[in-house]
Order: structure tokens, then C-alpha cells, then sequence
């Protein structure tokens, strides 16, 4: 073999060896390059994922905060409810047993009524028979001797006297003892009916007449 085809077979070598050098490192630096652009992909994605991990935990610590604070609201409403219950339960049973009084006494109105417009037509005859015209004495007669009598002093009732209520039509005279501490203390008197000795003759506008055993008609002023 001659010297000049033997390096040109050398050198045909060395270009090919070149040639395949260089197309290996184009591949590497594509693939260096592909790996890169992935890699900050792949950083991207992490960076958004940590930001969206800092988020969830400031709604997290949010959130427990929220439950801490509606556990301590339910806990203060728990108590208040402990508190209130007992309170609700003796009111509803006190206005229950009053309205239940009360329509016990709404069934009795029309023979009160009665009693006392037969009460009120006596009192009326007796009224009309001392307006009667007196005779005038004879001559002979003594003209008896007139002595004043000492005024009477009223009396205090044992009672207090609270509201004028209707029921049904009719009108009621609302009273409760003085020691009275319970809406169950509140009585309703209509004509015809007493408390202790103290007979409700009539329910006036303005005040109430009352009749007392020996005693003459008391009349208490109506608040």
C-alpha cells in the first residue's frame, strides 16, 4: 500500500470517527437539553405545589381556629341553656295553671253574672223602698230626737287591688294578697264573689264596692 492511500484511508478513518463523535454529542445535548426543560417542569410543579401545600395550611389553621371558637360558643350557649331551662319550665307551668284557672272561671261566668244581677235588682228594691215617702207625723206624735252618727272609718283591704279584666263580656276585678310573690296568687273576682271576708257587691268605673261582715260597704278606688 502506498503512503499517499494510506493516509487517506486514515484520514477517511478520523472523519468518520468525528462524524460519529459528533452526532453522539448532538444526541447527548439533545437529551441534556430534554432533561433540563423536564427538570424545571418538574421544579414549576413543585414550586406551585408547595405554594398550594402553604395555602392549604393557613385555611387549615383558620379553620381551627373557627372550631375553637364555636366549640367555646357552644359550650356558653350550653350553659345558658342549663341556666334558662329550669326558669322556662316553672313560667310555662305557672301561666298554664293560670289559664287554666282562667277557663275554669270562664265556665262559671253566666251563674255569677246571674247571681249578681239578682244581687243588683234586691239592692235596687231596697234602694226604691227607703226613697219611699214618710207620712208626716200626727200632732200628738213626739218628733223623735236626731243624733248624729260618728262617720265610719274605712277600711283597709287585705288585699291589692291590680287591674280592671274582661272575659267574655264581663268585667273583672284583678286582686292578689299582699305577700304575694306568683302570678298563681292572682285572683279574679266578678260580682258575686269574695276573697276572705270581703264580699265584691258591685264593679263600678271607678272603684269597687265591697261588702264586710259587721261592717258597713267599704269601697276601694279602682288603680
Amino acid at each position: 500500500m502506498k503512503a499517499s492511500t494510506f493516509q487517506t484511508f486514515i484520514i477517511g478513518l478520523l472523519c468518520l470517527a468525528v462524524a460519529g463523535l459528533s452526532g453522539g454529542l448532538y444526541n447527548q445535548y439533545q437529551r441534556v437539553s430534554g432533561l433540563q426543560s423536564t427538570t424545571t417542569q418538574h421544579l414549576r410543579t413543585l414550586d406551585s405545589l408547595q405554594r398550594d401545600s402553604s395555602a392549604l395550611k393557613d385555611v387549615q389553621e383558620k379553620l381551627q381556629y373557627a372550631l375553637k371558637d364555636l366549640r367555646q360558643m357552644v359550650d356558653s350557649g350550653e350553659q345558658q341553656a342549663n341556666t334558662l331551662d329550669p326558669m322556662l319550665d316553672q313560667w310555662a307551668q305557672e301561666i298554664q295553671e293560670l289559664r287554666d284557672g282562667l277557663a275554669a272561671r270562664a265556665t262559671e261566668a253566666d251563674m255569677t253574672a246571674l247571681r249578681a244581677r239578682l244581687e243588683h235588682v234586691e239592692q235596687q228594691l231596697l234602694d226604691l223602698k227607703t226613697q219611699l215617702p214618710i207620712p208626716p207625723p200626727t200632732s200628738s206624735a213626739a218628733k223623735p230626737k236626731q243624733t248624729a252618727r260618728p262617720k265610719p272609718i274605712p277600711l283597709s283591704p287585705p288585699f291589692s287591688v291590680l287591674s280592671i279584666e274582661s272575659r267574655g263580656g264581663e268585667r273583672f276585678l284583678a286582686v292578689a294578697r299582699h305577700d304575694s310573690r306568683s302570678l298563681m296568687d292572682v285572683r279574679l273576682l266578678h260580682n258575686g264573689e269574695q276573697l276572705g271576708a270581703w264580699h265584691l257587691k258591685v264593679l263600678e268605673p271607678n272603684s269597687a264596692i265591697f261588702a264586710v261582715a259587721d261592717q258597713p260597704d267599704q269601697t276601694v278606688l279602682l288603680p
